[in-house]
């Protein structure tokens, strides 16, 4: 072969590059099918509530089970939360795949609340069914077409708190039974408001819906060590766009991820310099021209990092 390219370079004067035939990609370490049954991956993601930045996220084999890993997960988030500078009360509220009670003790221990979702499980059910019928409370911010109630019991010493929804009116045969959503906290105060807190941890599906919109719609090595720094990666820019939105329009409603792009990022603009100065030349009718301005001052004014 090394004759061939002598005697074509010869001829040719030009020099002649091998060709490697690269065969099919190989399968990404760690991805599998999970519960959306797509393959992927499985990451662990816990966010602040007031603002959506990622906390801490941890990646996972798309097949791993939900309760996998919460643990490590949680011990890796208390300090992590300490050395930001936290003060105040800590709340962690998820669902039931965190249900453990090694977990609970260290949350404890560490002095966090907690709420927890549990599974039907029969002790569970137990509790819920020796609820007395006149302890239910009404919810009244609820759908007209369905009913919720609220009670609480005793898990040993954690407080059981349970909401029962059914479907009333025209839609009352579709579901027309009581359906029992419980949970564990170690909160006391009034059941209302541990009940509507709990609830709220749902927000954390908006992370997530933003994730994927970005870097985390696809992972792009063959490796589960290269994709989990990815993962990781994803965070941090994910946080980056957050920290932007919050100082700098710090008086408007939190955008997706996709909007605060199309606003802030893809600018249909160039940049020019006349007479040494850089300006900034954008289209006259561009709808969100003034919040881009209004942003890039009070970035401009932050003062320099100490």
């Amino acid at each position: 072969m090394g004759g061939r390219w002598r005697a074509w370079r010869r001829a040719t004067g030009r020099r002649c590059r091998l060709v490697r035939r690269r065969g099919p990609r190989p399968r990404q370490a760690g991805a599998a099918f999970g519960y959306t049954h797509k393959r992927g991956y499985h990451p662990l993601l816990a966010t602040r509530a007031d603002t959506g930045e990622v906390l801490h996220i941890r990646a996972r084999k798309g097949s791993a089970n939900t309760a996998r890993g919460a643990l490590r997960f949680v011990e890796e988030l208390i300090p992590r939360v300490t050395r930001a500078g936290a003060t105040g009360p800590k709340l962690l509220r998820a669902d039931s795949g965190f249900w453990n009670k090694k977990l609970m003790a260290r949350l404890q221990a560490a002095g966090w609340h907690y709420s927890i979702g549990v599974r039907q499980q029969p002790s569970i059910h137990a509790a819920i069914v020796a609820i007395p019928e006149s302890d239910w409370q009404p919810l009244e911010d609820y759908p007209d077409d369905g009913e919720a109630q609220i009670a609480q019991s005793m898990i040993g010493h954690q407080r059981l708190v349970v909401r029962r929804t059914r479907l009333i009116g025209k839609q009352a045969e579709l579901w027309p039974d009581w359906r029992h959503f419980a949970f564990l906290t170690n909160r006391t105060e009034a059941l209302e408001t541990v009940e509507a807190e709990h609830r709220q941890h749902a927000d954390v599906e908006l992370c997530i819906r933003d994730l994927k919109d970005q870097a985390l719609a696809h992972f792009p090595s063959g490796k589960f060590n290269a994709n989990a720094a990815w993962t990781v990666i994803a965070a941090l820019a994910h946080n980056l766009l957050r920290w932007t939105h919050l100082i700098a329009l710090p008086d408007q409603t939190v955008r997706t991820a996709r909007t605060l792009r199309r606003r802030l990022l893809t600018i249909p603009g160039r940049l020019t310099r006349t007479a040494r100065r850089t300006r900034l030349r954008m289209p006259a009718r561009w709808p969100w021209a003034e919040d881009f301005l209004a942003a890039l001052d009070r970035l401009r004014a932050l003062p320099p990092p100490a």
